[in-house]
């Protein structure tokens, strides 16, 4: 119930929209509910959840020796019938508080391959490990508007930091969308080459095979995309060397830092390193390679003024896990015909000259709305148009199907398999910690779950808030974030206070 005064009390930012008198209206419906604290502790429980998944149900437990009834909970009795429960969507611009779970899980997965973890069998000797930061970038398509170091831009201005106009085209007429798009969408292949033509250096550089180097080291990686201001891709990638059996062995004693940031230059400029596409209709035959700003840094285990530590490359990768080509100004939500899944061309028919093979959703253009009329700045109309453009062209690569990605259809992170823990894991972690909870409160700590017999009956019954509850859910997630941000501090002042008395 304090929520409520709070949200009543709390002074609107200047920036904040109004709010219009229909979700003024919802917002007092649902804060005047009989049961507002139950549906505002299932809010929480979500983390403040934008878009959380409802679902009615029953769960019923037994003891499987006496059959006898040890809990029974039905959503009958929850507000409008319903459980909520978290969407679980990483990107930020559709749920801050899922993606700010998800960056957490990224930050201890990266963090956990350089530093180790003990509570998942990642041993400390990570530490000593050769591993460096390295970034992969895009070649050029064209001059853009930038910041350089020194003078000003081509144009003639020196832009704020916060200038729109970054990133985009000097001239739209003679920038290379096409390519642009394209080597996005070859983004995933040209990582993979890389990684293969890594290990052929490593092994050329120590004088041994392919197949031999595998019995003296393995090579680990945790990696994100990011999408520039210009809009094209580039890799941020921790790059480690283990011993041949994974992180729990060590290297040899000549695989050094210097040796592996030497293999991953040569690797990134090789020739191998490439992505070749053929000549289609107007579009000549192109190949793409790694762009010429390679940085490769070694990390630090200990704090020594460098700016490349663990927790900085583990917040680095973790922050851009939850980003995509929003970030630019592109949407956030595929803009494909969902029919012919972009194709532009009807599953019925298959003839290639006749007009019934078009599909009939789209007209054939492969696209739910016109690019005109979304609400998107230019540059990043240019790139999504390109991509519609150049499908019936490459009709193999689903161009218009990731228009919304500006063509990229990989993963945004990644990571080799021995690299350290997996989502997965920390996911199932997270899950286990809220089951002995549960155990806890219904004074089943000491059962064994093994000896409980689970009956439920699950079905999904729609997502998201009205109005006036988005509105208050999205005053709920600035609470938990602001509890969460006033508990980091005080752990830090007080990790301060203890190295400062030792």
């Amino acid at each position: 119930m304090a929520h409520r005064a709070s949200l009543a009390t709390q002074k609107t930012p200047t920036s904040a929209p109004p709010l219009d008198p229909t979700t003024l209206g919802d917002i007092l419906r649902v804060a005047s509910a009989s049961d507002y604290a139950r549906w505002e502790d299932q809010v929480r429980r979500t983390g403040g959840c934008s878009d959380p998944i409802h679902i009615t149900g029953w769960v019923l437990h037994k003891d499987r020796t006496t059959g006898e009834t040890l809990h029974h909970y039905s959503t009958a009795d929850e507000p409008g019938g319903r459980l909520r429960l978290a969407c679980g969507n990483r990107r930020a611009s559709r749920c801050p508080s899922c993606a700010w779970t998800y960056a957490g899980d990224t930050y201890h997965l990266i963090r956990a391959g350089l530093a180790g973890d003990d509570r998942r069998d990642i041993p400390a000797t990570v530490r000593d490990h050769p591993r460096v930061f390295a970034t992969l970038t895009a070649p050029s398509f064209g001059p853009v508007h930038n910041r350089p170091d020194r003078g000003t831009c081509r144009c003639g201005t020196r832009h704020q930091a916060d200038d729109p106009a970054l990133g985009t085209a000097l001239d739209p007429d003679t920038y290379d969308y096409s390519a642009a798009v394209l080597f996005n969408n070859h983004a995933g292949q040209l990582w993979q080459r890389f990684t293969t033509r890594l290990r052929r250096e490593l092994a050329a550089r120590a004088g041994l095979t392919r197949r031999e180097l595998a019995d003296h080291l393995r090579v680990s990686f945790g990696k994100v995309a990011e999408f520039q201001k210009r809009g094209a891709l580039h890799f941020h990638a921790v790059i480690r060397l283990d011993g041949p059996k994974g992180l729990g062995t060590s290297p040899p004693t000549w695989a050094t830092v210097d040796f592996l940031a030497d293999a991953i230059r040569a690797a990134a400029t090789h020739s191998y390193t490439s992505a070749s596409v053929p000549a289609a209709g107007d579009q000549p035959a192109r190949t793409f390679r790694w762009g010429a700003q390679l940085d490769v840094r070694p990390i630090k285990a200990f704090g020594d003024g460098s700016d490349i530590t663990e927790q900085a490359v583990a917040s680095y990768i973790a922050k851009y896990a939850t980003k995509a080509a929003e970030n630019i100004g592109a949407v956030d939500s595929p803009v494909h015909c969902r029919r012919c899944q972009g194709t532009g061309r009807s599953r019925r028919y298959n003839r290639e000259d006749s007009a019934l093979s078009r599909c009939a959703t789209c007209h054939g253009t492969g696209m739910t709305e016109s690019f005109a009329r979304l609400d998107i700045p230019d540059h990043a109309r240019r790139l999504m148009a390109a991509c519609a453009q150049l499908q019936p062209l490459y009709p193999d690569r689903q161009l218009a199907r990731w228009a919304h990605m500006l063509g990229f259809r990989g993963h945004f992170s990644s990571k080799s398999r021995c690299y350290s823990t997996t989502l997965g894991a920390l996911r199932q972690a997270r899950a286990d910690y809220r089951a002995a909870q549960e155990r806890e409160v219904l004074g089943r700590a000491d059962v064994e779950p093994d000896t409980v017999y689970v009956l439920a009956d699950w079905q999904y019954s729609g997502h998201g808030h009205t109005p006036g509850e988005s509105a208050l859910a999205a005053s709920i997630a600035r609470d938990l974030q602001l509890n969460r941000e006033t508990a980091r501090e005080a752990l830090r002042d007080q990790i301060a206070l203890e190295g400062a008395a030792a």
